[in-house]
Parts: structure tokens; C-alpha cells; sequence
């Protein structure tokens, strides 16, 4: 099995479908087209907010990995048509894809990650970056100014310390009562990897958390994690303040 990473930005528009959902349609693709293969969740990187950059309404990239047997050329028809597809009219896709076993410099991926966080970056940056890293970064539409989105989306989600899980988990929780769940429980229930508290602590199978409301995760040292903090009643989810550490 291969493991790659995949990454696209700038699909949506105003009222339509929007990146992460494409990312995770894409995501099915693969797995529909390989059974035995693995699709992770979809993470959010935000980028720069800036005047001179373009974006729909908050300028994030969305990530994901996938291992299997699928090639390049086929991972690459998937999404690209399915990019063709749904992207919206006025939209400037990006899409970039990596073997991670062929990356030559996993540090100047990551680098340029964090820049574009913090500063105006261009495609022509992107595609230097790219050939010299043999990632496949391809436009699709528009000025195609998506790739260099998608390529910092590579590098944030390669970092492991970046991004929120796209959407929220469904545990039964009431939206203003919160309900008592193990760890263990929530791991079951969700698939992530684990329970971290906003003091970096990773807590044990048997702890109590009190959830309410939106559950949400993010992707910090390397793994799956739901944020929680200390709150009257014990742990509780990570208010929304928290979350946009990631």
C-alpha cells in the first residue's frame, strides 16, 4: 500500500457546496474505488487572511491521507472530475498530491505551510516548491490560484499539529445539557485517537467528560484528537474560542 496526502482549495462560492464537503466526496471515491484501501478524516488548515488574497469567507485548505493501491493517475482522474463537477463557476481549484514516500524534503513542505499562514505567497512559489518536492499540483478552473492552498494544506496536515476535523460528531448529546461519556466511549463512538485536555494532557480510557452541544476535534501530534477543557461539572468539549487555536 501507498501512503499519500491530499489536498485541495479555493472550490466554493458563495451558497454552494463547500471545500471540505467536495474533499470528503472525494475521499469515498477512493475508498469506493478501493475497498481495501484507508481514507482518514478531512482536516481544515486556516491560511493568511489578507486583502490581496481571494477566498469565499475564511481561506482554509482541506487535507487528507489516503493508503492504497490506487495510482497517481488514478487518485488524480477521481478528483480532478470530481472537482470539474462540483466546484462552483467562480471558484480557483487547487489540487496536490503526494507520495510520502517519495518526498524529498518534508521540512520545506512543512515550511511553506506555515508561511502561507502568515504571509502572501504566489503560484509560482507553489510550483517551484512542487517540482522540486515531486508533488503533483495541478489547476483546475479560474486563475488556479487554489494551488498554492492546496499545496500549504499538504504541509500543515505533514506538520501534525494543525487543522480541525471537518464537522462534528454525533454522540446523542443534548445542545444544552451535557451528558457524561468515558473516554473509551467517545473513541468507540467517533474513531479518533484520543482525548486531549487545552493543557496538553492526554486522558485516560476510564476519564469522564461532560459534552454539550458541537463536539469537534482536531489534529494535533500526529493524531485524531477531541479537545476538551476543565469546566464546573469536569471536562468539557472545547468552546469554540479553543478550537481556533488549530
Amino acid at each position: 500500500m501507498t501512503d499519500w496526502l491530499i489536498a485541495i482549495d479555493d472550490t466554493d462560492d458563495i451558497g454552494t457546496k463547500g471545500t471540505g464537503e467536495i474533499a470528503s466526496e472525494i475521499g469515498e471515491l477512493l475508498q469506493a474505488a478501493d475497498s481495501a484501501g484507508r481514507v482518514s478524516f478531512v482536516t481544515r488548515h486556516q491560511l493568511y487572511v489578507h486583502e490581496s488574497i481571494p477566498y469565499t469567507s475564511h481561506n482554509s485548505a482541506m487535507c487528507f491521507s489516503y493508503s492504497g493501491s490506487l495510482s497517481l493517475a488514478q487518485i488524480r482522474q477521481m478528483a480532478i472530475a470530481h472537482l470539474q463537477q462540483e466546484c462552483a463557476p467562480a471558484a480557483d481549484p487547487g489540487l496536490a498530491v503526494v507520495d510520502l514516500a517519495l518526498l524529498t524534503d518534508r521540512a520545506a513542505l512543512q515550511q511553506f505551510g506555515v508561511q502561507a499562514k502568515q504571509q502572501v505567497l504566489t503560484k509560482a512559489q507553489a510550483y517551484q516548491l512542487a517540482e522540486q518536492l515531486h508533488v503533483s499540483l495541478s489547476e483546475h478552473g479560474g486563475t488556479g490560484q487554489g494551488v498554492i492552498g492546496a499545496l500549504a494544506g499538504l504541509g500543515l496536515r505533514l506538520g501534525g499539529n494543525d487543522g480541525r476535523v471537518k464537522g462534528q460528531f454525533q454522540l446523542g448529546q443534548a445542545d444544552a445539557e451535557p451528558q457524561a461519556y468515558s473516554v473509551a466511549e467517545v473513541l468507540q463512538q467517533t474513531g479518533l485517537d484520543g482525548v486531549l485536555t487545552d493543557q496538553g494532557e492526554w486522558l485516560a480510557d476510564d476519564a469522564t467528560l461532560w459534552l454539550a452541544g458541537k463536539v469537534k476535534a482536531v489534529f494535533t501530534q500526529g493524531r485524531f484528537a477531541l479537545l476538551v477543557s476543565a469546566g464546573a461539572s469536569g471536562w468539557q468539549n472545547a468552546s469554540k474560542q479553543q478550537l481556533k487555536d488549530y
